[in-house]
């Protein structure tokens, strides 16, 4: 008998060369780098290089991706049609699965930047999906959509489109360190979906599309939506501990804690701890990071449960002016890098994934009684 794994936890599936994650020990590697050397050190452009090739870019191959990138920024007239005529109360993340898909239908791709087919697609698709997002944020409160700009990194630029400034050095760095903290996470749900469809043959949108379906989902991208209605709900320090006790007695999950992968403290969580420690501090509206610090203090102590990086990154993009139900589009934003790297891993030695299943219904040998006799 086959052994069954539910969820296929502890089941390897494939090899990669792009990330590790190392639950035990709370450690994160993108192609042999530690987070917390890349987190704060490079930009999120870098790591783009990084997982696409496997090494840091020099000055040169960074001016050249980063060219690439913003050649990529204008969206079909046909998607922007959309992202203004969609329901204004869609979810964003909705809107971003379709539009996604919608790519697909438009041969938009620069063939000048000297680049395979399935890499030039995997740049549009990392330099646009944030365009996506923004313009149909804007468009849903009636606002005009701001011209592209090709002068701003990918951070600032999704930044400047939301709001039409130019944002903050510090506002850019610090969504530039988020998109490098969520960029790849070794086979996590969303992405192994991406190479499920990948295994098949079939094209990168239809990959990235299902990999938006699956980070969704309020056990896996969704998760840091549920952090902030959390501490909405709970309303003041001074509420946190009834709050938790009553939660837990009532057997709630407690968003933002704990991790399937991670049994220790998850690396990025730190980094964004401090950022947001920094940023609510600047904003004068400390009780976000004060409610965060005694739900994460309480669940260490009582539960043996650490804070995960949505945990702090719902508090930071809430202290950027990001509205909640933009904050899984925008891991979607800065996991489609890894997202495309792996399907580009997948065709470079590809195995359609096809696992087997145990039956547990009905016995065999049924009988087909005729439709008036049953």
């Amino acid at each position: 008998m086959a052994l069954v794994s539910k969820g296929l936890e502890g089941v390897v599936a494939a090899e990669t060369r792009l990330g590790e994650v190392k639950g035990a020990e709370g450690i994160l590697f993108y192609c042999g780098y530690d987070i917390n050397e890349l987190a704060g050190h490079v930009s999120y452009e870098e790591v783009v290089y990084l997982l696409f090739h496997q090494h840091l870019p020099n000055r040169a191959e960074l001016d050249a991706l980063t060219t690439a990138l913003r050649a990529e920024r204008e969206l079909p007239q046909g998607v922007i049609d959309f992202l203004t005529s969609a329901p204004k109360s869609a979810k964003p993340i909705d809107v971003m699965r379709t539009a996604v898909s919608m790519l697909g239908c438009y041969d938009t791709l620069r063939h000048d930047l000297n680049m395979g087919e399935h890499r030039a697609t995997a740049i549009k698709l990392v330099s646009q999906i944030g365009i996506i997002a923004a313009y149909f944020h804007r468009a849903r409160q009636g606002l005009s959509l701001p011209p592209i700009r090709k002068d701003l990194s990918e951070a600032a630029h999704f930044l400047y489109l939301m709001s039409g400034e130019v944002p903050s050095k510090e506002a850019e760095q610090t969504l530039d360190v988020a998109y490098v903290l969520h960029a790849e996470h070794g086979f996590n749900a969303s992405t192994f979906t991406a190479r499920v469809v990948a295994s098949t043959l079939s094209d990168m949108y239809s990959s990235i599309s299902a990999a938006i379906g699956a980070l969704k989902g309020p056990l896996h991208g969704g998760a840091n939506e549920g952090v902030i209605h959390m501490l909405e709900e709970i309303g003041s320090p001074d509420k946190v501990d009834s709050w938790v006790a009553d939660a837990l007695a009532q057997k709630k999950k407690i968003m933002g804690i704990g991790h399937r992968v991670y049994k220790v403290l998850d690396p990025r969580a730190p980094h964004l701890q401090k950022m947001a420690i920094k940023l609510t501090e600047q904003l004068g509206e400390p009780k976000w990071i004060q409610m965060s610090e005694r739900i994460a203090t309480i669940m260490r102590e009582q539960k043996g449960l650490n804070a995960n990086v949505d945990f702090y990154s719902a508090t930071v993009y809430h202290s950027l002016n990001i509205p909640t139900d933009l904050f899984t589009p925008i891991f979607a934003i800065s996991r489609m890098s890894g997202w495309t790297a792996h399907v580009l891993e997948q065709w470079s030695d590809n195995r359609l994934f096809r696992p087997l299943s145990e039956y547990v219904g009905k016995a065999y040998g049924q009988k087909v009684v005729p439709v008036d006799e049953r």
